[in-house]
């Protein structure tokens, strides 16, 4: 029997929400990108870093697939829906393959 090729990339996204005054306001906008982000890629999202602070966060972006180049057009297409949020800047984004 063939092994299955299986590829795995781990995206991490750092973000600035300059508006938010809170981290309730901070917590509302970073919820709805992980869950644009989840529903559509059907991927893993987790907050990592700067889970204190008002108007910072990063996103750790976990996704599996036996395409590379399908994951390869999903980061990008990610990173596209980062760009496109209103109130949330994309400051720095990494790509590691696992």
């Amino acid at each position: 029997m063939k092994q299955p090729c299986c590829f795995v990339t781990l995206v991490t996204i750092e973000l600035l929400i300059p508006h938010a005054q809170s981290l309730k306001e901070k917590r509302r906008e970073v919820r709805g990108l992980k869950d644009r982000i989840r529903s559509k890629f059907n991927a893993s999202v987790s907050e990592v870093a700067y889970q204190d602070k008002w108007q910072r966060a990063v996103l750790a972006i976990c996704l599996v697939g036996s395409d590379k180049s399908k994951l390869q057009s999903d980061t990008a297409n990610i990173r596209n829906i980062c760009e496109a949020t209103t109130d949330i800047e994309l400051t720095a984004i990494e790509q590691a393959w696992l």
